[in-house]
């Protein structure tokens, strides 16, 4: 249980991000930690990033600065792993102090009751994905990325990332939104002790209340929308815009 107010977010690909996109994150993500008992951060934080024994991927040493000293002022900042960053570890949660979660969870927040999941794989379709999402994750395939330099592994991964750095709408992009959109009212019709489900994924901000007083949120994204939700006790939970220029 995590006493409010909480604030989540989620996509903000850092290292594919327009710069001006990424020191905002960083002025919300110091915002947050002033005001916020909890923070979550629901997947593709990075839009790449894998630990080798003693390397992580370089260019991110602000971002993880701010995070760090949000954790030891005594704010819990949560990371699901999302389709681009799943396969954080100890530099995340011993160095940074991170709370990683590497699959769907339910929990409590600000008095609601939670199912919080990054959204890759979810939902109608994607079976070419879930199918590689499988084998990736495995442990033969870790193992054996390990053993790439991580030189050639980050140039490897930049050039699968296919982030849509410009925020462009796309077809997939919209049928992505209402696959996850329907699997999140299957779970509230399914359990009735869920208030609301939170996913990111799909870059489309949405709050839609299912039934009274329970909600499918989305965070968006901060590509392009520098979205993000805030839950207080007592209080339907709300979808901001950070604009602080």
């Amino acid at each position: 249980m995590h006493p409010g107010p909480a604030y989540l977010a989620s996509d903000q690909h850092l290292g594919a991000t327009p710069q001006v996109q990424e020191l905002a994150f960083h002025r919300w993500l110091e915002h947050a930690g002033e005001h916020a008992r909890v923070i979550f951060l629901n997947g593709d934080l990075f839009d790449f990033w894998f630990e080798w024994g003693s390397v992580v991927p370089r260019g991110h040493t602000r971002v993880l600065g701010i995070l760090a000293g949000i954790v030891d002022a005594g704010v819990p900042v949560h990371l699901m792993g999302g389709n681009h960053d799943w396969w954080g570890g100890q530099y995340l949660s011993e160095e940074v102090g991170l709370v990683l979660h590497k699959d769907p969870v339910k929990i409590s927040l600000a008095g609601h009751r939670c199912l919080i999941a990054h959204g890759d794989g979810l939902g109608g379709g994607d079976l070419g994905y879930r199918v590689l999402k499988r084998v990736l994750r495995s442990r033969l395939a870790r193992g054996a990325f390990r053993w790439v330099h991580p030189d050639v592994a980050s140039a490897i991964a930049r050039k699968v990332s296919r982030t849509d750095a410009d925020g462009a709408d796309s077809e997939s992009k919209k049928f992505r939104a209402e696959a996850l959109q329907r699997w999140a009212r299957e779970r509230l019709v399914e359990d009735e002790e869920l208030d609301l489900v939170l996913l990111g994924h799909s870059h489309v901000p949405a709050r839609v209340e299912v039934a009274p007083r329970r909600y499918y949120l989305n965070a968006g994204d901060w590509i392009t929308h520098r979205t993000y939700v805030v839950l207080n006790e007592g209080r339907a939970p709300s979808l901001e815009r950070w604009d602080d220029t």
